[in-house]
């Protein structure tokens, strides 16, 4: 369960936000766009989106000095993907004509785009760090399970294996039957992957592009016409 631990923490944020939410309802009605409460949602939500798209992206081309291990950096990817999109369409105020409607429509094709993303992802071999493994990397594990279990085979064949040599033969089989479904799965995975950022970056970018609009208009229409 903790492997999932980002779509937990992201799930108990969005029990909170929408309980907070909830509550302003109550108090004073649906929240308009334009007002103090539903701003400040869209700004925090629009900011985490920001984040979501650039922090990892930075971290995973070493474009920033490494701080944490790779997979923390995808968890909190996740996270800030998740609930800062929630927080945008909690700012919507339910009306979705427009382009406020499109670009409400483009931030669900993200999110579920990002989810399928995630699904490819656990299909790549990686070390515990999140670094990828490479296909010579994995054969090279191959080869030396291999020779593990022939060194240790030849050992029982001349009655000098002990009971721990037969577990750590038997540990070793069950490691290599995983290394090769690794080592068949790597290529698909790869070209999925490749395909889903065919499709995910143009969508992401597609997005920002009238999330920007819409925020110029919003503040044309808003502030500088009164």
């Amino acid at each position: 369960m903790w492997r999932n631990r980002e779509l937990l923490a992201a799930l108990l944020a969005v029990v909170v936000i929408t309980a907070v939410y909830l509550a302003v309802v109550l108090w004073l009605g649906i929240p308009r766009a334009s007002g103090l409460f539903g701003h400040s949602l869209g700004i925090v939500g629009f900011a985490m989106m920001l984040l979501t798209e650039s922090a990892y992206s930075l971290r995973k081309r070493e474009m920033v000095r490494p701080r944490g291990p790779l997979r923390s950096w995808l968890r909190a990817h996740i996270f800030t993907g998740i609930v800062g999109p929630y927080l945008v369409l909690l700012h919507t105020s339910w009306a979705f004509n427009g382009l406020a409607g499109v670009l409400t429509l483009m931030m669900a094709l993200v999110v579920g785009s990002g989810f399928i993303g995630r699904y490819f992802y656990t299909l790549v071999p990686r070390t515990a760090d999140g670094v990828v493994l490479e296909a010579r990397e994995l054969q090279a594990l191959v080869e030396s399970t291999r020779a593990e279990i022939a060194a240790t085979e030849a050992a029982l064949a001349r009655g000098g294996a002990s009971d721990a040599d037969r577990r750590q033969e038997r540990d070793a089989i069950a490691r290599l039957g995983t290394l090769e479904r690794q080592v068949g799965a790597l290529r698909w995975a790869r070209r999925a992957l490749a395909t889903w950022h065919v499709v995910h970056i143009p969508i992401g970018l597609a997005m920002f592009v009238l999330a920007f609009a819409h925020i110029v208009a919003a503040i044309w229409y808003a502030t500088l016409l009164k």
